[in-house]
């Protein structure tokens, strides 16, 4: 039984799907905007936007939290505490939008866009 288990396994071990969450999370920050499958982009969403609130508290606490989500990539985080984050100061979340495209060609999986709003 799946009682309270809210995340998807994308037939992953743990480490491997914390590792793509975090390359996904990165290029997203980077990029601005990237299209993956629906599924990853529906968990991307989550990641990201709590990584936003936390950041908007800006205490050194908050930046060590995203710092050890991001997998220590200062550069990044530098970015999402001086360019996206100040976007959103005024907004109660909602930082991110996934548009619907449709079925790969190959496989037909459900592909998406996923950028800030």
């Amino acid at each position: 039984m799946r009682h309270s288990n809210s995340k998807r396994k994308f037939g992953r071990v743990r480490k491997v799907r914390n590792a793509l969450m975090n390359s996904l999370a990165l290029n997203f920050i980077v990029r601005g905007k990237i299209k993956t499958t629906l599924p990853k982009a529906k968990e991307l969403r989550p990641f990201i936007e709590k990584l936003i609130t936390h950041a908007k508290l800006n205490t050194p606490s908050a930046r060590r939290l995203v710092i050890s989500r991001l997998a220590n990539r200062e550069k990044e985080v530098k970015k999402l505490f001086e360019v996206i984050v100040p976007k959103y100061k005024d907004r109660n979340g909602g930082y991110t939008r996934i548009i619907k495209l449709g079925a790969r060609r190959s496989d037909s999986a459900p592909m998406a866009i996923i950028e800030f709003v």
